[in-house]
C-alpha cells in the first residue's frame, strides 16, 4: 500500500470488476455506504469522444461521521463524499480512496481531525480488502 498527500492506494491482482466488487463489499463491511457512482470512462466517451481505461469512482459515506463533521463544520459537505476510485492503469487494477484525515485538516478542526482519523482507518481497510 501506498499514500500520498491526498490518497491511499494499491495495486491488485484482481481484475477491474471484481476489484470493484470487492471494494463494494469492504465499504459495506465499514458500515459505510455508496452514495454516488460516476463511471469516468464512460462520461468521457459520451462528452469528449474520448477512449480511456475503465475508472470508477464511488462516493462512499458513513451517515453518523458525515452528521458529526457536518455539524462541527458545515462546509465540510465540500468534500464528501469520501471517494474510493477503482482504476486500469498500464493495464494494472489500481484502488484508491481519499485520505479524509489529510484532506480534512485544511479546516483546522480538532473535531473534524477525529473524525477523519476515523473514516481514514475504514478507507484504509477497504484499499488493503482490494489487494487480492
Amino acid at each position: 500500500m501506498r499514500e500520498s498527500p491526498i490518497a491511499i492506494q494499491t495495486t491488485s491482482p484482481l481484475t477491474f470488476d471484481a476489484a470493484v466488487a470487492r471494494a463494494r463489499e469492504a465499504i459495506a463491511k465499514e458500515g459505510m455506504g455508496v452514495l454516488t457512482e460516476i463511471d469516468v470512462a464512460a462520461t468521457l466517451k459520451k462528452k469528449l469522444d474520448v477512449d480511456r481505461p475503465p475508472y470508477l469512482i464511488l462516493g462512499a459515506c458513513h451517515p453518523p461521521s458525515a452528521h458529526r463533521a457536518l455539524s462541527a463544520v458545515p462546509e465540510v459537505g465540500t468534500l464528501l463524499p469520501c471517494n474510493v476510485t477503482v482504476s486500469v492503469e498500464d493495464g494494472v487494477t489500481v484502488v484508491r480512496a481519499m485520505d479524509p484525515g489529510a484532506v480534512m485538516a485544511v479546516l483546522d478542526s480538532p473535531a473534524l481531525a477525529e473524525v477523519g482519523t476515523e473514516i481514514a482507518a475504514k478507507l484504509r481497510r477497504v484499499v488493503e480488502a482490494c489487494k487480492g
